[in-house]
């Protein structure tokens, strides 16, 4: 089953930051709702590809070597 529209969030991105009036908002397309917001934050990083994504774990594998912030004070 889809994730819900998030009306919250497009609500307050539309009304508070985008300072559009209610029924600007309401009147607005899908499509102009989303250059409205290519607008003001960019558009998204596009998804990383195979190489980059074993890059990435190679740098930075699961489970080898415990996060420095959970080190205890004993073993430095």
């Amino acid at each position: 089953m889809p994730e819900p529209f998030p009306w919250q969030q497009a609500l307050a991105i539309g009304l508070g930051v985008l300072r559009l009036s209610p029924e600007a908002f309401w009147k607005m397309t899908p499509r102009e709702f989303a250059a409205a917001l290519r607008g003001l934050y960019g558009d998204p990083a596009p998804p990383l590809d195979r190489v980059a994504f074993d890059a990435l774990m190679a740098r930075f594998p699961d489970g080898t070597a415990p996060h420095p912030s959970r080190r205890s004070a004993t073993s430095s």
